[in-house]
């Protein structure tokens, strides 16, 4: 590793990752040999920077710093990434680089630390073999309370020569105090160790920082009106972090003479023209001014993008523009350069539009699959009818802006819209009243070109729900003029317009005897009224059959471009819920592509799994209560029963036994009890010794008396007694 290449910095945020980006793909001392050619051609002869000697190239910067987060993964640039565990192994690292780059606008537990490591190095620099150079990426906001330069005339804008004038706001107390201890320290040893405090605008550029919150409310579409808090007519300086990277470059080779550098773009646009430029090209064109204290209402905008948004400074960066080679990406700031802000903030969120079109026979589940992906990919949901009514109703409304005042053009602009709006509701109304109240196609084709290029269709994307129906319509949808052809030699060829094209096309199909029984099948409350009503219904599919016959029918247009459709049989998911339809497109289509979930839909999103959890432990445990209440009901029951029945069993088997004891007990009572009873007596009055063995002699001589009278009434029969 070169050590005369090395850069350390910090990785806090994404918008200085892209400095860091920048730089790691800068040649060393490239920015001063393009100077110097600039001075050969200059006709004056002046000299427009003090650079010494030139530098020797010595290759690209090489990149090694810091994670703010231990879990970020190390960006694809840096060669190294430091995982430290103490400020001695930091300062280790750093005395092997040249360059140390400190970035203090995002993190304020940066500013001890820069602090610090600037103190150590300059401790250090007496072992210097050569030059460090210490840079501190500071804030505009240093500045935010200083007082005008001529009270009388408040738009004369600072430069670096006023910096020690500049006075703080409240919450940047900590940074301009670093900044005076950074250029302390470079003054006294300027051969071994140099500092540099860049005082940088408001940042702007790839994923945004404080604008990505307007950024964010226009491309979601949500509101009628982004929100510019107070008057909107605060001045913001402002530079983009490309550029802000090509002045950290350019201190790098140059390395100027003076130490405090203020880094803004040339523009002197106020908050309400920023907002503004961002709602036309992003969102609804419209702002709506609200009071101040409403921003503190949000969550996405900290303390320090609140500061930022409200101040109101007139920054020069004079330097700059004398001294630096610098290829400027946004020079006339983000108002000039609104297009490719957006294409840079769209691609580096990822927030692509999905377009689909949803094509195939009536009655095949169009609709219920198209919501199903509007669903799943956030996109809008295009009926034709729809469109033409809300067209409609729309050419019907009178334009008024809300909350901002309108130029005599605007106004002029605005009263000639409205008419021309008038021609063509009356037009509109005209022709349904000649055609029995169907529209024209090329009406049609006006709507829903006006829909698939609002600003919701081209930042979210759409789901076309089967239209176009034939090939003629799709060319006069999708076709576009010679002169708007664009510099793709594939669009010159096909003249179709890519901006509001289909990506993807999906073709469902099914025999008629299927569409014909799923129709069927339908509830009469569904079916009534609609046409799916039988002899409607044949009637369309029949058409559709006919219209997709020939050569030249929608998917062959769709072939014909390049953007071969999905063909899918929707018979063989019969008995399957659309959804399953519905992944099999998404696997061809791929993940969503625009922004997740939000802080607040993710607390919502677990709110309700959790009550979902919570309501299916309450139902399996009231299930499992139910289920035990019943087995224990029955086994009650069942103990009843069986006590019942048991109970019958011992009365029946009582009876039997009383039934079958009736002539015994009879038999005793006549011939065995009066006998015994008269033994019992005898045994009472004599009282024996042993009464059993007296009673049983007593029996036995009863019997034998009884049994001789037997005998005798058998032998002599009428005698006895």
């Amino acid at each position: 590793m070169n050590n005369c290449n090395n850069i350390e910095l910090p990785f806090p945020i994404l918008s200085f990752i892209v400095s860091c980006k920048y730089l790691a793909s800068c040649i060393v001392g490239a920015s001063l040999e393009e100077i110097a050619e600039e001075e050969e051609e200059d006709e004056e002869g002046r000299s427009v920077v003090e650079t010494g000697p030139p530098k020797p190239r010595e290759g690209i910067y090489q990149i090694v710093g810091t994670l703010s987060q231990p879990e970020n993964t190390k960006p694809d640039f840096a060669i190294e990434v430091y995982t430290t565990t103490s400020r001695d192994e930091l300062l280790v690292h750093m005395l092997e680089c040249d360059i140390i780059i400190y970035n203090i606008t995002e993190d304020t537990k940066q500013i001890d630390e820069a602090t610090w490591a600037a103190t150590a190095l300059h401790a250090e620099s007496k072992h210097f073999e050569k030059q460090k150079l210490f840079i501190l990426l500071s804030t505009i906001m240093t500045w935010a309370r200083s007082k005008p330069l001529d009270p009388e005339d408040p738009e004369i804008p600072f430069t670096e020569e006023d910096y020690r004038r500049r006075k703080p706001h409240l919450n940047f107390v900590e940074h301009i105090n670093a900044e005076k201890t950074i250029i302390k320290l470079g003054k006294t040893n300027r051969n071994k160790f140099d500092t540099y405090v860049v005082a940088s605008g408001v940042q702007y550029g790839a994923e945004e920082r404080l604008l990505h919150y307007f950024f964010k409310l226009s491309w979601l579409g949500e509101t009628p009106a982004i929100p510019c808090f107070g008057d909107g007519q605060n001045v913001v300086p402002t530079i983009h972090i490309t550029d802000l990277a090509a002045v950290l470059q350019n201190i790098a080779d140059h390395r100027p003479r003076t130490n405090y550098l203020v880094a803004v773009d040339e523009s002197t646009q106020t908050l309400g023209e920023i907002v503004k430029c961002i709602s036309k090209n992003v969102g609804p064109g419209k702002i709506q001014k609200i009071p101040r204290e409403n921003a503190f209402l949000s969550k996405e905008l900290t303390q320090t993008y609140l500061d930022e948004l409200f101040v109101n400074l007139r920054m020069e960066a004079v330097f700059l523009k004398e001294n630096f080679n610098i290829k400027w990406v946004a020079q006339g700031g983000i108002v000039e350069n609104i297009e490719q802000v957006v294409n840079e903030y769209k691609l580096t969120r990822g927030l692509l539009p999905v377009k689909i079109c949803i094509l195939g026979p009536p009655g095949v589940g169009k609709t219920s699959i198209a919501e199903e992906l509007c669903k799943y990919y956030k996109v809008h949901h295009i009926k034709i009818k729809e469109v033409i009514t809300k067209a409609i109703e729309n050419l019907g409304t009178e334009p008024v802006e809300e909350g901002e005042e309108e130029e005599e053009e605007e106004e002029e602009e605005q009263a000639d819209n409205i008419e021309e709006a008038q021609e063509l509701l009356d037009g509109v109304k005209e022709n349904m009243e000649q055609n029995s109240g169907r529209l024209d196609d090329n009406y049609v084709i006006r709507f829903m070109k006006e829909m698939l290029m609002s600003m919701p269709c081209k930042n979210q994307g759409y789901v076309l729900d089967g239209f176009p129906k034939i090939y003629e319509l799709a060319k006069d949808l999708f076709n576009i003029e010679e002169e708007e052809e664009d510099d793709d030699m594939r669009s010159k060829m096909y003249h179709y317009d890519k901006l509001i094209t289909p990506d993807y096309v999906v073709s469902l199909n099914a025999s008629d005897e299927f569409l014909k029984n799923r129709i069927m099948n339908l509830p009469e409350s569904i079916v009534a009224g609609t046409h799916y009503a039988q002899d409607r219904y044949l009637r369309s599919l029949s058409l559709f059959r006919d219209l997709n016959t020939e050569d030249e029918t929608v998917l062959n247009y769709f072939d014909e471009i390049e953007i071969h459709p999905q063909y899918i049989d929707v018979s063989k998911f019969e008995g399957l819920e659309n959804r399953v339809i519905a992944k099999e497109i998404i696997k061809n289509i791929g993940e969503p592509r625009n922004y997740g979930m939000t802080d607040e839909e993710k607390e919502e999103f677990e709110r309700q799994l959790a009550e979902e959890r919570l309501a299916r432990e309450a139902k399996e445990k009231a299930d499992l209560e139910k289920q035990e209440l019943e087995e224990r009901a029955q086994k009650i029951a069942n103990w009843e029963e069986w006590n019942k029945r048991l109970e019958e069993v011992k009365r029946q088997e009582q009876e039997l036994l009383e039934a079958q004891s009736i002539p015994l007990r009879n038999y005793l009572m006549k011939h065995v009890m009066p006998t015994l009873m008269q033994g019992l007596n005898q045994c009472c009055m004599v009282r024996p010794d042993d009464p059993v063995d007296f009673l049983v002699r007593e029996l036995q001589s009863y019997l034998f008396k009884i049994k001789f009278h037997y005998v005798k009434d058998c032998l002599l029969p009428g005698t006895y007694g």
